[in-house]
C-alpha cells in the first residue's frame, strides 16, 4: 500500500502539473531537487541504510537501541548543520543557483525533515503500518494543495514546496512519536567511533548511487536547457514509479534479513532471498516490455504532447527496471545483511564512473537521450 501510494500520488498530480508548468517549470524543480539531494546525501552520510541494520540487530534491547539511535541522530544532525552552511554558501556564490534562490531554500527543507525523521529506526522495528498511514495522510494533503495552489507557469516554487511536503514533512511526526521506542534522555558515554567505518562505506555507496540517479539531471541542467531537463524528468518519473513497485519487497526485507543473519537463521534468509528474486522477475519483465512498446502513449497521457522529447529517453531507460530490481535484491537484501557492503560499493563506484564518462560524451550531442543511455 505504501509503494502504491508513492506512485499513485505522482500519477494523479504529474499530468496536471506538467501541463501547467510545462517542461521549463518542471525542469527547474527537478534541477533544484537534484542539487539539494547532494547536500541531503552529505547530511545523512550512510545512516538511512546503516541505521536500519544497526537498529535491527539490537531491537530486542531497549537500552542498546536507545544508545544506538541517539549516537546516529547526533551524527546525522551535526552533518545536517554543516550541509546547510555549505548550501547557503553555494546559493550565495553560484549564479546558476541564484536564479531560483527561493526554490532552493524551500527544497532544502528536506535536509531538516530527514534529520529529525529517523525513518531508519521505524524501518528497523518494522513499523510499516505507522509509516504507511502517516505517509498517505501527508500525500493526500499535498494532493489537494497541488490542485488548489498551482494555476500558472510561475507557480513552480509552490510545486517544489508541495513536493517536499508530500515526501518529507511527515517526518516531523516521527520526531514526536519516537519516545514510544527509545528513551529521549541523553544516555551519555557515546561511542561514535564504532559507527564511522560502516557509515563511511554506506555513505560512499549512497554517493555512487546518487551520482547515477541525479548527476544526469544536474549535468543536463548545466550543459543543456531547462526544457531538456523537463523531458528527461518526465521519462525518469515514469521509470521511478515502476522501479518503486519492483523494489517494494526489498524495503521490507532488509531489517528481516539482518535479523536472520544476526541470529544465524540462514534457511529463512535463503528462502526470502529466492522469493524476492522471483518477485522481481515476475513483476519487472512485463512492465519493462509494455512501457517500451507504449512509451509514446504513456508520455502523452501523463505529461501532454509538449513532452514528445521524453519518448526516446523513456524507451532507452526502461531496461533499468529489471536491472535495478535484481541489483536491489543481491545488494541490499543479500550482501548488506551479510556485512559485505564493500562489494556493493565497488560495483556502484564503477557504475558511477561509467555514467559520468557516458554523460560527458553523449549529453552535448543527444541531450536527454544521452543522459538516459548513461
Amino acid at each position: 500500500i505504501l509503494t502504491m501510494s508513492q506512485f499513485i500520488f505522482p500519477l494523479i498530480t504529474f499530468p496536471y502539473v506538467s501541463r501547467i508548468l510545462l517542461p521549463v517549470g518542471t525542469g527547474k524543480v527537478s534541477f533544484a531537487t537534484s542539487i539539494v539531494s547532494y547536500f541531503t546525501l552529505f547530511a545523512q552520510l550512510g545512516i538511512p541504510m546503516y541505521g536500519i541494520r544497526a537498529c535491527a540487530k539490537v531491537r530486542d534491547n531497549r537500552e542498546k537501541l536507545t544508545k544506538t539511535v541517539q549516537e546516529l541522530f547526533i551524527i546525522n544532525f551535526t552533518m545536517s548543520l554543516i550541509a546547510y552552511v555549505t548550501l547557503f554558501g553555494a546559493i550565495a556564490f553560484v549564479p546558476r543557483l541564484q536564479q531560483d534562490k527561493a526554490l532552493f531554500l524551500i527544497v532544502s527543507l528536506t535536509i531538516l525533515f530527514n534529520a529529525i525523521g529517523m525513518e531508519w529506526l521505524y524501518k528497523a522495528l518494522e513499523q510499516y503500518t505507522y509509516i504507511t498511514i502517516r505517509s498517505i495522510i501527508f500525500k493526500l494533503i499535498a494532493l489537494i494543495a497541488m490542485f488548489v495552489l498551482i494555476h500558472q507557469k510561475s507557480d513552480y516554487v509552490v510545486y517544489g514546496g508541495i513536493s517536499i511536503l508530500a515526501a518529507s514533512a511527515s517526518n516531523v511526526f516521527n520526531f514526536f512519536h519516537v519516545h514510544k521506542y527509545v528513551s529521549l534522555k541523553p544516555v551519555g558515554n557515546y561511542n561514535f567511533k564504532q559507527h564511522f567505518k560502516a557509515v563511511a562505506v554506506f555513505f560512499a555507496m549512497s554517493c555512487a548511487t546518487i551520482i547515477y540517479t541525479h548527476l544526469d539531471t544536474v549535468m543536463l541542467g548545466f550543459m543543456t536547457s531547462d526544457a531538456d531537463v523537463g523531458y528527461y524528468n518526465a521519462a525518469v518519473k515514469i521509470k521511478s514509479i515502476l522501479v518503486s513497485i519492483v523494489t517494494s519487497l526489498g524495503v521490507v526485507l532488509l531489517p528481516r534479513a539482518s535479523y536472520y543473519v544476526e541470529n544465524g537463521i540462514m534457511d529463512e534468509f535463503t528462502r526470502i532471498t529466492n522469493k524476492a528474486l522471483a518477485f522481481v522477475g515476475l513483476v519487472s519483465t512485463p512492465l519493462m516490455i509494455y512501457f517500451i512498446l507504449f512509451a509514446k502513449e504513456t508520455v502523452f497521457f501523463l505529461s501532454g504532447k509538449e513532452y514528445a522529447g521524453a519518448i526516446i529517453p523513456m524507451q532507452v531507460i526502461m531496461p533499468t527496471i529489471l536491472l535495478i530490481g535484481i541489483t536491489n535484491v543481491l545488494g541490499i537484501q543479500v550482501l548488506i545483511p551479510l556485512g559485505k557492503e564493500k562489494i556493493v560499493l565497488y560495483s556502484e563506484v564503477i557504475g558511477a564512473i561509467v555514467d559520468v564518462i557516458i554523460n560527458m560524451m553523449l549529453i552535448p550531442k543527444l541531450a536527454s537521450t544521452g543522459a538516459a543511455i548513461g
